[in-house]
Parts: structure tokens; sequence; C-alpha cells
């Protein structure tokens, strides 16, 4: 396959400055883009190794894999249809995958023409941005760089290529890239999280690109704003003349543009460079009556952009920088001195991080779509956060983070070659040797320069579990600040240790990862993953799909082991490693038929589960809710569930499943976190706090409120009726009053809250209460649960009469009304298309609910268009299932 290695590019650079009134009107001479395409195969199946044969144009590739501007080699392989990922994530069978395939180099080549450009006084640079783990590179038969200097998932470097080029013919770009080991090598690995990628993600996983300047070449622009957030703003880049015979003078000239692309400014700076001399320039702007960037749930999200030229005095324009955008806002963070607590401020506010971890997809493939939809979801929860344990993907994350006001949270990951300290007693990466240093050097200066202008960023964690050692703590501080960092870098997310240099990074890694019961989170004494101070990772280990994703991925067998008392103890394949303490789910399991009785059949394990992982994600973040204080003597500062989404189809650690199927765990997290102003139940002294989540800064002063609380029972009737008065606090919580009657209870009941702001309700949330609480053996805990000696019973809810329930659906609004006289329990709606198949992504603004007797409710769906047939299931615990056409009632 041949094909021109950069179609257009001048164009495409031009367009994108063009909605900004370019600072020169001509058409700027660089090109910057990547490699559109590469040819792929594998050593063992080429007659030779011969690098100047293989890159020289025309060398017959026509039985080689292709692909586009990126691909793992498991990602090339499914591109090109030797799998199927629908039949690779089916039961078992990734296993089967001969990784023997992989354990040999691979080679990706490209080859293509530079055009009529011959013009002497151009420079051309190869720049990588990450080869996983390590690769030789040719072009034109000439070695550009070994696998010693391009080694890291994240080793970004830049080479002169300009003397290796052709200019009357076609050029051959070729890579060699070597197997990846986690435990060797600065990789991408996924832990326990899932099986392993058969390649390990070998590949070019992210772009390679060619830039074309004259004599000065820019190299990265960073932006940094001032603590004031007074519209001063300083721009920093790196200039480099790159002819080392001559010296170079000129000028640096900058514009800034305002969120709507208004011009607002050119600063600009001389520059007089000798020989192959290279300086960090900076330049300063204001921005008048600035428009202050905040994260989503407190403000808007303006975006500012820059961008710089360089022009010598003898040839001209030489280089231009893409456009950066960034925005007006600092962040910072204070350790508290008893506790080592982390607590972050954006803009000078406090700022309670209520996040989740992300991961990249299994094979690095990497969709825009699907990443949008995700983010979609994250804010339609009420997240603020996401955390990156070493899954730092693409520009676009970062770009869109920015857009949406979600907050980043990046660092490298734990228990490989990442952490390969001597001190690591629990990793398996092997010990660091000087090389590694300077692997870990270019790595940390690639995505410093990556993410710096972004205002969405929140701190970068340099060290996972455990912290890195004084020589490396030194690498990576020097080289944020080399990139003008200027928010946190925290040492670990963890307390096993800290560098003098950084000091305690305030977070707790102390569990849980597999299921406790809601009174966990409410532990007055602030024990493991309770709620106090920052919790780094942490929850109860749900994330049950629904029927229609489990089918995707589950043969008959596979679903009769997730809920028949013979397999209740059994290892599966799509919970974590074999290895792995979280490969069955006994512990899950063993709670779900003491708590809600024995499964009957798989619809009704799936009731349940739905039930309990409900339970488990509203009752962690309502606790750190509820602790969200200053007066506390020990404030809950922050959480990273764990995790968001999942790298393949999953059984557990989800807000919402790989085929992107909101399920019980979402919407635990919705209704603790959906409205920025709530009433929370406290499971362990029985007490409602009120919460604001709403910024000082942006919202109006306190109001008053009203929250009705009501306690009925199974039957429909009411125990406790009660209403208080109160006002609320911006953001922060407070305990309000206690609910009367529940010491009394002898059978289950339900508990309603409903906040209620002159004639609006705020927010609602249903209960499930039982007589006796779960009882924690904390002294028996381990690192990733604490066990549970009594169980709370829920089993009568299995013995509840069927409730009539309508529902009507017209366009985006669904109405159900319980037409009984007794509570309608976990109402779940799913949206289907004509063919019975989930409609995904889909939003609704309440599900999973549970129904007072004679009580409406009116909910708002949303979804894409071009669906054949609409239609809404319904189904409950006590509710029969039945489907109903948008348009239509029943």
């Amino acid at each position: 396959m041949t094909s021109a290695l950069f179609p257009n590019v001048i164009w495409f650079v031009y367009l994108a400055l063009s909605q900004f009134t370019p600072i020169y009107s001509a058409l700027l001479p660089r090109i910057y883009a990547p490699f559109p395409s590469w040819n792929v195969t594998s050593s063992a199946r080429l007659s030779t190794s011969n690098a100047t044969q293989l890159s020289h144009p025309g060398f017959d590739t026509s039985g080689w894999y292709t692909i586009g501007s990126k691909g793992t080699l498991m990602s090339t392989l499914i591109q090109n249809h030797v799998y199927n990922e629908a039949a690779l994530f089916y039961s078992t069978n990734l296993q089967n995958v001969d990784a023997s395939q992989f354990r040999v180099p691979w080679y990706y080549r490209s080859e293509g023409n530079l055009g009529q450009d011959n013009n002497p006084s151009y420079y051309y640079t190869l720049r990588t941005h990450g080869i996983s783990s390590r690769a030789d590179i040719w072009l034109n038969g000439k070695q550009v760089a070994d696998k010693e200097i391009q080694a890291g998932a994240y080793g970004g470097l830049e080479y002169d290529v300009t003397n290796k080029l052709s200019f009357q013919g076609a050029n051959v770009l070729l890579v060699k890239v070597y197997p990846t080991d986690y435990n060797r090598d600065f990789a991408l690995g996924f832990v326990d999280w899932n099986p392993y990628p058969a390649d390990n993600g070998t590949g070019i996983w992210r772009d390679i690109e060619l830039k074309r300047t004259g004599q000065v070449s820019l190299g990265s622009l960073r932006v940094t704003t001032r603590a004031l957030l007074d519209g001063a703003v300083d721009i920093y880049l790196e200039v480099k003349n790159v002819k080392k015979n001559a010296s170079a003078s000129g000028y640096i000239d900058c514009a800034i543009y305002d969120p709507n692309g208004i011009k607002l400014g050119a600063p600009r700076s001389g520059f007089d460079l000798g020989g192959g001399e290279q300086a960090t320039f900076s330049l300063e702007a204001r921005v008048n009556d600035p428009q202050v960037w905040w994260p989503r749930q407190w403000g808007d999200q303006p975006l500012y952009s820059v961008q710089c030229n360089a022009t010598t005095k003898a040839g001209g324009l030489s280089d231009a920088t893409p456009v950066t955008r960034f925005g007006i806002r600092t962040v910072t963070k204070q350790l508290d001195a008893k506790y080592n607590d982390t607590t972050f401020y954006v803009n000078g506010e406090r700022f309670q991080v209520l996040g989740a971890g992300y991961t990249s997809d299994i094979f690095l493939r990497f969709d825009e779509d699907k990443l949008r939809a995700q983010f979609q979801y994250v804010l339609d929860m009420g997240l603020n956060t996401i955390r990156l344990e070493g899954k730092q993907e693409h520009p676009f994350l970062y770009n869109l983070a920015d857009e949406l006001g979600i907050m980043i949270l990046a660092g490298w990951e734990c228990c490989d070659k990442w952490e390969g300290w001597t001190y690591n007693v629990e990793g398996t990466g092997e010990k660091w040797t000087d090389a590694d240093y300077n692997i870990a050097n270019r790595s940390i200066r690639h995505e410093a320069e990556l993410m710096q202008s972004h205002p969405s960023m929140l701190g970068f964690l340099v060290g996972s579990d455990f912290w890195p050692d004084d020589r490396a703590t030194q690498i990576y501080v020097d080289a944020l600040k080399a990139y003008n960092w200027n928010i946190p870098i925290i040492a670990s997310a963890s307390q096993n240790g800290a560098p003098d240099l950084l000091g305690n990074g305030g977070m707790r890694m102390e569990g849980p990862y597999d299921w406790v019961s809601p009174n966990y989170w409410y532990d007055n004494q602030g024990r493991l993953g309770s709620a106090a101070g920052f919790g780094s990772e942490l929850g109860a280990g749900v994330g049950t799909p629904e029927l229609g994703s489990l089918k995707k991925f589950l043969s008959p067998e596979d679903l009769g082991d997730l809920w028949k008392k013979e397999s209740k103890d059994k290892g599966l394949y799509h919970m974590s490693t074999n290895v792995s303490s979280f490969y069955t789910r006994t512990i899950y399991n063993d709670a779900l038929w003491a708590r809600y009785g024995a499964p009957s059949s798989l619809s009704d394990y799936l009731l349940k589960a739905q039930m309990a992982d409900y339970e488990a994600t509203r009752s962690q973040f309502e606790a750190y809710l509820s602790r969200w204080n200053k007066a506390l003597e020990r404030p809950a500062t922050g959480l990273i569930y764990w995790m968001l989404n999942n790298a393949w189809p999953s059984l557990h650690w989800n807000l919402f499943d790989y085929y992107l199927h909101p399920g019980g765990s979402y919407f635990g997290v919705k209704t603790a976190l959906g409205k920025l102003e709530t009433a929370v139940y406290d499971y362990g002294d029985k007490t409602v706090y009120l919460v604001n989540r709403k910024s000082r800064s942006n919202a109006p002063k306190s109001s008053d409120r009203t929250i009705d609380i009501e306690v009925i029972g199974l039957d429909g009737q009411s125990i406790v009726k009660k209403s208080v008065d109160t006002i609320t606090d911006l953001n922060s919580s407070r305990k309000i009053t206690s609910v009367p009657g529940l010491l009394n209870i002898t059978d289950v009941v339900l508990l309603r809250l409903r906040l209620t702001g002159g004639r609006r309700v705020l927010s609602r949330s249903v209960y499930w209460l039982a007589p006796q609480v779960d009882v924690l053996d904390w002294d028996n805990s381990t690192w990733y649960h604490t066990p549970v000696t009594s169980y709370s019973d829920f089993t009568a809810l299995n013995a509840l009469p069927t409730a009539g329930v309508d529902i009507r659906a017209q366009g985006t609004r669904v109405t159900l009304e319980n037409k009984s006289k007794i509570p309608a329990v976990f109402v779940r709606l799913n949206l289907v298309d004509g063919t019975g198949k989930d409609v995904v992504p889909v939003t609704w603004s309440e599900n999973y609910v549970t129904l007072w007797p004679r009580e409406r409710l009116e909910i708002e769906v949303g979804y894409g268009r071009g669906h054949n047939g609409v239609a809404i299931e319904v189904s409950g615990n006590n509710v029969k299932s039945k489907t109903v056409k948008i348009g239509g009632g029943y």
C-alpha cells in the first residue's frame, strides 16, 4: 500500500488557525501531521530482516496488514479481521489467542512522497509520542533511533531527519517494535483489572509525526495564569536554531484570542541565537475582564487561545506553533498536619474531589465518540474528576475535559516496572537501572508538555501505590518545573511513604475493592476507606451489567454461573485475572444471598444485584458528601471510585458497562451526586444531612430549605412523617436531624427524603432499611475488604404483592404513576430499539426508582436519533415486566 505521507498538511495547519485571524496571512511553511497509514507484519513472516531492504521504496507489502495512523498489534489484527471483537470477548475466547506470535518483533512501514518540496532552507524532524514499548526506527534505510533511545510507552522524542529524506521520490519510514513486558518495560498495563491482552499493548499506539520548519524551530508552547486570576498570562516556548554553523536572529510574535476568537493582544520578543543554540523565551500578556474557567458544577469553561510564530530577519516566517487553548484558573492543595489529608482548591475554593478511575481500551484503541459519551456520563452522574492511573491517552481527552469542565488527576501506574523500587514489597517490576531513569525523564517531559496548558488538570501523581525513589523524584520534579507546571505534584496515592522533596501526598489507599455494607462508609472512627480524608481508589467492587450486555459476552453456561448456588464461589474469566483476589464473586454473592435471599433465576439475581450495586455506590458517595464540612476534625476531602469504566466487558468495577449501558451502580451515584443540593441518610447514626455542592464564589448565598422525611412499611402505611426547615450552607454539608422511629422497626421499611426550596423539589431519594444493620468485623479487615458477621435482612421484599404502575412515554418525557396502596420498589426503565436491543448511550433524569403509594414521577430520557422504533422496558422488584412504545402508554 502506498499513500501520500502528508496529504494537504500545510492546508490542514492553516485551517486550524484560520478561525483566529492568523498573524500572517500567507500559508505557514511547516508540516506537522501524523503518518496517515501503516503496513504491519510480523518479523516471523518475513524472509529478510535487513532494514535497508525493508525500507527501500517499492518493497512488496501486499501481504502485510494495513491500519490508519496508529494501532497496537492486537488492534491491527482486529482491524484486518484476523480476530473479531465480539467473538474475542465472548466467554473465555480471549485466552485462546496465541500469545507466542507477539513474542517476536513486528514491523510498521509507511511509504509516500513529500511532493515537489526541495527547498534547501527547510529542516525536518520526526516526532514520536510513545511506542509501546521499544522500537528501532529507520528512514530510507538510515537508522534514526534504536530501542535503547526510543523506549517507554510515553517516550516522546524528536529526531532531526533532514539529511535522511528524499525529495525526488518516495520516502519510507520503518519502525521495528519489540515485545512488551510489563515488568521490564515502561508500558500501559492493567494489573488485575482484566486479563492481559495477548500483545501486552505492543505497537505504535500514538501518532508519529513529521515537522517541517525554517532555520528556527519552535518547541512546545506553555501558558500559565496567576493566582489572582487578574488576567495576567505568561507564555513560554522553546526556540531553537537548528542550523549548527550559522546564527539566527528575529522575532517571536504571539497572538491571544478570547473564547469567541477575537484577538486580544500580540506580545513580541526578539531572539538572537548562535549556531545550534536553544533557549526558552517567555512573553507576558494581559487579558482585560478575564473570564474564569471553572469545573462544570461551578460555572462556565471559557477557553482562550494563543498561537506563536518565529520569523527570522534573513528568511521570513520560519515556524509556527499549533493553536493552544488555555483557561484562566488556579489549582492548589493543602495538607492537614494531623491526618496527612489533602484538600484541593480550584480558584481559591475548597474542592471536594468526587471522581472515578478511567481505563483505556484493552487493546489501546481510542474512540473519540465513545470517550465523549463516557465523559457525558461523568457529568450526568454528577462526578467532577477522573483519575488516569497510567492511562494518559491522547490530546483529545484533555481538550474534551477542558470543554466539559471535568478535572483530571493523572499519573503513573502501580505494580509493574513503573514502581520497580527496592522497597516495593508488593510489585513485580524489575528494579530500575541507570537507563531506566533516562526513560522516565523522557516520559515525564513528554507528558508534561502534553498536559501543561490544560485547565482541567488537577495534579500529577508521580507514584501510585509506592512513591518514587529520590533520584526519580528529582527527575520528575525538575521535568515538570521545566515545563512550567503550576499545579500540584503528588508523591503517591497511598500512605506507604513519601520522598523528602515532595512530602506526604495526602491520600489514602486502604480499600475496599470488594463489597462492603453501606454503613461501612459512615464509620465514626474514620477507619480504612470510610468517609474521612482523601480516598485515592476505593469502592465496593460493584458494577454488574444488565442482561442485554451480559448476553453479548457470556455464554449460557457463564450466565448460569452468575446465579446458581453451586457456582457461587467459582472463578469467573470476566472478573479479574485468575491469580487475583477478585477472580470470584464470593464476597459479593455471600452478601447478596444473605441480604436479599437466594436468587430463583438469572433475572431475579440481576434485579437483586442492581439493588445491591445501587445501595453500594450511593452510600459511598453520600457518606463522603456528608463529611464535607471544614468544621469537622477530619472532613472527607475526596474519593476516586474504583472504577469508572472497563477495558473490556467485565462483571465488576464500573459505573457503566463496556457497552455504555448504565445500571444500578450508575444510578446509585447519580442519586447521590446528580443534584447540587441534596439530603442524605447516615446509615451509621440514623440521621439526615443537608449537602450543598455549589461554589461560594458563583452561587447565591444561603437559602431557606425544607427536608420532608417519611418512613413507610412495605404495606404502604406511614410510620414516621417529619418536616424540618433549615438553611443551606454553600459548598458544605451539615447534620440536620435524626430520623425518629427507626430504632423500633421490626421489618423492612422505606425511607424517603425530599429536599425542597420554595415550591421546587431539589432532590428526592428512597432507602430500604432493615431492623438490624450489617455488623462489620473491622479487626479482620484485609487490604480489599472488611467482613460482615451479621447481615441486614431484606428478604421481606421478595414477598411484596405486585404494584400496579402506569407508564406513559411521549417524546423525551416518561411518566410513572403508582396506582397501588403499596410502594413500587426499584422500578427499572430500559430503552430499546425496534429489535429489542439496548439503546446506548442513554441518559435518564431518574431511574431505578421507588414510588410511594399513589406517587407520580416525571422522568426525562435522552438518546441519539436514528433508532428503528424505540420503546421502554419496565421491570422492578414488585412491578410486572412490560414494554411501552414511546408515544403510547399502558
